[in-house]
């Protein structure tokens, strides 16, 4: 059952689930609590899982600003007070492992899963550079000629011909808060992330590389790294056996029996 909450000025939704040690399941950019119900269902049973939908994803609503992660940091701050969680589990895939890394640096955190989990800057190349850059000339040039409306319009069918998918399905304020997220580089607080991580990665993730994951590892303190062979950016759904095998391994003395 769907519970809502105003927290941090938006209607937050998500679902509580199990009883035990309390987890807050976060899931990635462009998805819902649906996307990662694979992952509660390989933690349960003999825990409480909060599975949320984050901001301007599913049920819940859109920030009324440009959203950095401390502010995500907030809105979990006020999740853990409103719902009297204590030393949660946190777990995040992609963008909720972002979340859930700032978090972890600096408040009580039982343990932390991070699954293909954003957090350090991609790498840019020449041609993204000049993407970028072509991309502000031509806005420069289009609102000149054209005027506001008529600019806006053309830029916006240039975007859905060069920009990502996630980027293309998102509406105006949340594609500003996906290019503030990516562009923030949480390397500096992972090493103040104090509680026992795992890190579970695909291969052959493209979005956030295992390069990424290996850094992750060397910075955070208590970290020890999973890696699949063949799996990607979703590894939880690519290979869902190994994947169950490992976070209940992780676990199980936490749980509830």
């Amino acid at each position: 059952m769907m519970t809502k909450r105003k927290i941090a000025g938006i209607e937050l939704a998500y679902t509580v689930t199990g009883e035990g040690r309390d987890v807050i399941l976060m899931h990635g950019w462009g998805c819902t609590h649906e996307t990662v119900l694979s992952v509660e269902r390989a933690v349960l049973p003999g825990f409480k899982v909060f599975n949320l939908d984050l901001p301007g994803c599913g049920d819940s609503s859109e920030p009324q600003q440009v959203w950095g992660v401390e502010d995500y940091d907030t809105m979990l701050e006020q999740l853990v007070a409103a719902e009297g969680i204590q030393d949660p589990i946190l777990i995040g895939h992609s963008n909720g492992g972002r979340v859930a890394i700032q978090y972890a640096s600096h408040h009580p955190v039982h343990k932390l899963i991070l699954i293909d989990s954003a957090g350090i800057v991609p790498r840019r190349s020449m041609k993204y550079y000049c993407k970028v850059y072509s991309y502000k000339a031509m806005k420069r040039v289009a609102l000149t000629l054209l005027g506001k409306q008529r600019g806006e319009q053309w830029l916006d069918r240039y975007r859905k011909r060069a920009g990502s998918a996630d980027y293309n399905a998102s509406s105006p304020m949340m594609r500003a808060i996906m290019s503030k997220l990516v562009n923030t580089d949480l390397r500096p607080v992972m090493p103040s992330i104090g509680c026992p991580t795992l890190l579970i990665w695909g291969e052959d993730d493209t979005a956030t590389p295992l390069a990424d994951a290996q850094q992750m590892s060397q910075l955070i303190p208590d970290a020890g790294l999973v890696s699949f062979p063949s799996c990607g950016h979703y590894s939880f759904l690519d290979n869902p056996g190994q994947f169950t095998a490992v976070m209940r391994s992780f676990l199980d003395e936490d749980r509830k029996i």
